[in-house]
């Protein structure tokens, strides 16, 4: 009679890969409790009392991103299922939960109405966030069926790479420069299936060969697949702050000011910061009135950049994702002064009764410097287009960014950016006279690619 163990499925080994995951930004890792006091809750483990990241999200996020750069690998990796064959993954994802010291942060949200730019009635929303730096302890397994290790490892590399490598967003609000990571260090341990000792091993969770290391392809021993990366557009901006910026917290400490620029946590330290939801809030509405100036379905265009989502109980269409990723930019060296403000009668043009108040903004300086990062999915040639002349509008101080634009708040002054397209890169830069100097491939593309977008908006092939 066969002994059991000598009928493993078709299993040769076993694969027990562990990691340390870290967040760069803050991080939503939501839950759906609608009896929570905040808007947007985080999930916590019941027993633990910490939160869990879970498995499903990371798989999904894995999943993403394998199918964006080799869609074959999609179906070996994770599993198929259709009306004629099911196939269930070999990757076994667990749970992950936080360290035992971690942060929270409390943000709050508000609608911009993009014709307005005033907040729209009962759409502010508040939410609890992971701070940066809060670590999870990663664990995945690998099933190595007979015949499939030179399909499956690569496939595991191509995926747990881009997790490494800080390619891969986690939790709500990714598109808006949340849930930003990378993988400190991994360990490998191997599991033979075909042995007494190697499955005895793994029963008991005793180390299987390990191996350490920072880099997951060495672990593995494997080359990544050649693999296209998908299309996009990459701009970075460096401006200066001209004036005053203040974006406001929904924290706020008794004793200070009404009104304190945000702040979050960075390696340590509570820096300031623009918000990717502030900074993608004034780039919509700016779009919209660009497409609306030159006879354009604006609407449409923005929809289409920034995603869309129908109104309640009005639904156009199906809610679209947003092709426009929009980084968490952190204000360098800023000062802060407290400044007292007072509500006036606009009849009278005497002093509001009980209407003082304290404010808080970032003022910028000669070193203070704030970087913008933006990137667009599958873009076209008209969509770059528009995207230069967001950034036409942000670099002259004339598209504010924040609140108090109506007291001169919220300008930035530009000083370099680059822009990476289509294996192209242009670089700008203001001169000390006041010049603009532009490099790079074919410099004369920029101007096609804003006179594509005034033609319709379309690509041009």
């Amino acid at each position: 009679m066969t002994a059991q163990w000598q009928n493993p499925r078709g299993i040769r080994e076993r694969l027990v890969v562990t990691g340390t995951l870290v967040l760069d930004t803050p991080a939503h890792l939501g839950t759906g409790d609608t009896e929570s006091p905040l808007d947007v809750s985080l999930l916590l483990d019941p027993l633990e009392e910490c939160p869990l990241l879970a498995g499903s999200s990371i798989a999904g996020a894995l999943r993403h991103h394998v199918a964006s750069h080799s869609p074959e690998f999609v179906r070996h990796l994770f599993g198929d299922a259709d009306q004629e064959e099911s196939v269930q993954s070999p990757l076994i994802v667990d749970d992950a939960l936080a360290s035992s010291q971690f942060d929270l942060e409390l943000r709050d949200g508000v609608a911009i109405d993009p014709t307005t730019r005033t907040a729209e009635p009962r759409k502010k929303f508040d939410l609890d966030l992971l701070a940066a730096g809060t670590s999870f302890s990663l664990s995945f397994e690998l099933l190595l069926l007979e015949g499939a290790a030179t399909k499956l490892q690569p496939a595991l590399a191509l995926a747990l790479s881009a997790l490494e490598k800080g390619e891969i967003a986690l939790g709500k609000g990714r598109r808006r420069g949340l849930g930003r990571c990378h993988v400190s260090g991994w360990t490998v341990h191997r599991y033979d299936m075909t042995t007494p000792d190697g499955l005895l091993s793994w029963l008991k969770g005793e180390p299987g060969k390990p191996r350490e290391g920072p880099e997951i392809v060495d672990l593995l021993g494997v080359q990544l697949p050649e693999a296209a990366p998908p299309a996009s557009a990459r701009l970075e901006a460096t401006f200066d702050v001209a004036g005053s910026l203040l974006i406001r917290s929904g924290a706020v400490d008794a004793g200070t000011a009404d009104a304190v620029h945000l702040r979050s946590a960075r390696e340590g330290a509570s820096v300031c910061v623009i918000s990717g939801t502030a900074l993608a809030g004034a780039l919509r509405s700016r779009a919209l009135r660009i497409a609306n100036t030159l006879n354009m379905n604006g609407v449409e265009i923005v929809e289409r950049l920034f995603g869309y989502r129908p109104p309640p109980g009005v639904p156009r269409q199906a809610p679209t994702a947003s092709r426009l990723w929009v980084d968490e930019a952190v204000i360098e060296e800023p000062s802060e002064l407290v400044q007292t403000r007072v509500k006036l009668d606009r009849f009278t043009g005497g002093a509001y009764p009980g209407a003082l108040f304290t404010e808080q903004p970032v003022f910028g300086g000669s070193a203070t410097r704030v970087t913008i990062g933006l990137r667009i999915e599958d873009p076209k040639d008209g969509e770059v287009g528009l995207l230069l002349l967001l950034l036409k509008d942000l670099w002259t101080g004339d598209l504010p960014v924040g609140g108090g634009v109506g007291v001169g708040r919220g300008r930035l002054s530009g000083r370099k950016a680059m822009l990476c397209y289509r294996e192209q890169r242009w670089t700008l830069e203001q001169r000390d006279d006041g010049t603009l100097s532009v490099e790079g491939d074919d410099v004369s593309l920029l101007e096609d690619f804003v006179r594509t977008f005034a033609e319709g908006g379309g690509s041009r092939e």
